[in-house]
């Protein structure tokens, strides 16, 4: 079949994780839940630490930051799959795909890259507490978080623009709840040799580059808290990260065991399942990791809710910042 200019292309079908008429009503409410789930929880996290002034270091200012793109990494992909079953339908404009696509990237590299600088800063917190307060300075934060945006917003911007460079046949079907690239990079009729080289170049490097960022830094941090004698610092420099790790985990886990699949249509189907776990749950529980295991987000909250009434104020340094 001879490829069409994009031009002709109006519309894509998302035919989401499940066909059956019967499983819609179950999809809609259970997807609807998580997102609002997601959404407050985050929101929550964000309004806690800006309202307390012990929260204002530069671990919480990651977290903060780690929050708002959850929220907008969800918002996404999720509205859009809620209307479509709400009102029985699977159209997805060709310019709408090509935005959400474009977001999605973004939101997904920064929470990759933001993943690694948390890991830095815990990386600082642990090895080097004499120059902690010094090198992680708030000018310091604020252009680790820009840089994450850019080195994002580039790489999202390559892969729209590389795929806007491709034709489309007749054959629009896309195996998954949103437009992800690499079912986009399938439906191809022109040459896409180019896209998927940039696509797992792309991922080698904003993948495996903070994922090595992150195992260095463990690898450091573990090391470290090996050679603390006190027992209760040990547990103490230990809980400080364990939050952060079994975010990094869930968030890795499931996007290596994705893209790592094989590329025919049953594994789409399946791998559009597993997606949900990076895409929906793994922003769902970061509030609730955070939140149940950290005490000054803990505290933060209940302050922030009016649950509890400070007689004495808190170093949230000497607190979070072991050793």
């Amino acid at each position: 079949m001879e490829p069409g200019n994009n031009t002709h292309i109006s519309k894509f079908l998302l035919l989401g994780l499940s066909e059956v008429p019967e499983l819609q009503p179950l999809i809609f409410g259970l997807f609807l839940s998580m997102y609002l789930i997601t959404v407050f929880g985050n929101l929550l996290i964000i309004l806690a630490i800006s309202s307390d002034p012990h929260l204002h270091t530069p671990m919480y200012f990651f977290l903060s930051n780690l929050s708002f793109v959850d929220i907008c990494f969800t918002s996404t992909t999720i509205p859009k799959m809620l209307q479509n079953v709400q009102i029985q339908s699977k159209v997805i404009t060709y310019e709408g795909c090509i935005v959400q696509m474009h977001f999605y990237i973004l939101f997904a590299g920064l929470d990759d890259i933001l993943l690694t600088v948390m890991a830095y800063d815990r990386f600082m917190a642990i090895c080097y507490p004499l120059h902690y307060t010094v090198t992680m300075n708030a000018q310091l934060c604020r252009w680790l978080v820009l840089v994450s945006w850019i080195i994002s917003g580039l790489n999202s911007l390559l892969h729209s623009l590389m795929i806007l460079r491709v034709s489309f046949c007749s054959d629009l079907e896309i195996h998954h709840f949103f437009c992800e690239i690499k079912q986009l990079i399938q439906l191809a009729c022109s040459d896409s040799f180019l896209n998927n080289a940039v696509l797992y170049f792309g991922s080698g490097i904003l993948g495996g580059v903070p994922l090595a960022g992150i195992i260095y830094s463990y690898s450091k941090i573990v090391s470290s808290i090996c050679g603390i004698s006190s027992a209760q610092r040990k547990y103490k420099a230990f809980s400080t990260c364990a939050s952060h790790l079994l975010v990094v985990s869930l968030f890795y886990f499931t996007c290596l065991g994705v893209y790592l699949s094989s590329a025919d249509t049953q594994s789409s189907e399946a791998s559009a399942i597993a997606s949900v776990m990076y895409t929906v749950v793994t922003p769902m529980l970061n509030p609730f990791i955070y939140s149940l295991r950290n005490k000054g987000v803990k505290r933060a909250l209940k302050r922030f809710l009016g649950m509890e009434i400070f007689n004495r104020p808190i170093c949230p340094w000497t607190e979070e910042t072991p050793m």
